[in-house]
This record gives structure tokens, C-alpha cells and sequence, in this order.
């Protein structure tokens, strides 16, 4: 499991060593005008709950830093990523079974429930690809080249014959 999200987010890096500032902050994108960096540094902040909250067993999805440094300059992405990425190498030998409690807003208001580690880091790496089809678009729109084929894909999505 943590190789795979290991793996997925290292795209977000792949990307963001191969565009401007300007391209990163760029809100002119319909139909919801936000940037790379929002999408990138929501990926990570939801992350950085997991791993702020996993010891005690409380997971709070609300209190997200946003780190706004992260949100506005790609080399500030770049370094949160990789904090990351080092904070998930550190978990890899956590029993994923443990029960925590995940806390979160659901527009109607807020909600705890159990899952288990295993289960909150899927989550996470599952809004991590769903940002990552969102800002496919976005960059699709600025004329950026996807990083790779998969970048934004859920590994269960069927591929489509393209040689067409």
C-alpha cells in the first residue's frame, strides 16, 4: 500500500518540476478557477491529517494546515511532497488494522466514524487521484503535457485503445 501511494505521489512532483509559477497559480480555468497549487496543497494537507492524527488515534480532516507556501510556489510543493512522502516511509510498518476515529465536515455537518489506517490512507490516495484528474484538466487546458499516461488515473479505470 505505501508504495503504491508512494509511487502516485511522486507524479505530483514529476509535475511540478516541469511548470512555471505562473502555470502553478493560474485561476483562469472554468468551471472552478482553481489553481494547481489549491489542488496540490489540499492533496497534502489531507495527508498531513492522517499523519498528525494516526498516534493519538484521532484524525481530524478539518484542521488542514493549508500551507499556503505549498499552495503559491511549486518548490514549496516539491518539499511537501517530499515531507510526505518521508511521513508515509515512516508509518510503512504501522499495523494498517488500527482502529482510529476520522473526523470530517460532510456539508451537513461534522461526522466521526472508525476506519482503520489501512482504510483512511486509501482514502487519501483516492482523493490524491481524484485532485490529480482535476488538474489533468487544468493543465490540459494551459497546453501542459499530462506527466505521464496514468497521471490522474485510477489504477481500476479501463484503458482506452488510443492507436486508433
Amino acid at each position: 500500500m505505501i508504495e503504491a501511494i508512494e509511487e502516485n505521489l511522486k507524479r505530483g512532483i514529476q509535475l511540478l518540476n516541469c511548470i512555471s509559477d505562473e502555470e502553478y497559480n493560474n485561476t483562469t480555468i472554468a468551471p472552478y478557477y482553481s489553481s494547481i497549487g489549491v489542488h496540490m496543497r489540499h492533496i497534502l494537507d489531507v495527508f498531513d491529517c492522517v499523519f498528525e492524527g494516526f498516534a493519538s488515534g484521532n484524525i481530524n480532516l478539518i484542521n488542514r494546515k493549508r500551507n499556503e507556501l505549498a499552495e503559491n510556489y511549486p518548490l514549496h510543493g516539491i518539499a511537501y511532497f517530499q515531507d510526505i512522502i518521508q511521513r508515509l516511509k515512516l508509518i510503512e510498518k504501522e499495523d494498517f488494522n488500527k482502529i482510529v476515529l476520522v473526523t470530517d465536515d460532510l456539508g451537513l455537518g461534522i461526522v466521526s466514524t472508525n476506519y482503520t489506517l489501512g482504510g483512511i490512507l486509501i482514502q487519501a490516495h483516492s482523493h490524491a487521484i481524484h485532485h490529480f484528474a482535476s488538474v489533468g484538466y487544468v493543465i490540459s487546458q494551459l497546453g501542459i503535457a499530462l506527466p505521464d499516461a496514468d497521471f490522474g488515473f485510477n489504477p481500476t479505470t479501463p484503458k482506452k485503445n488510443l492507436s486508433r
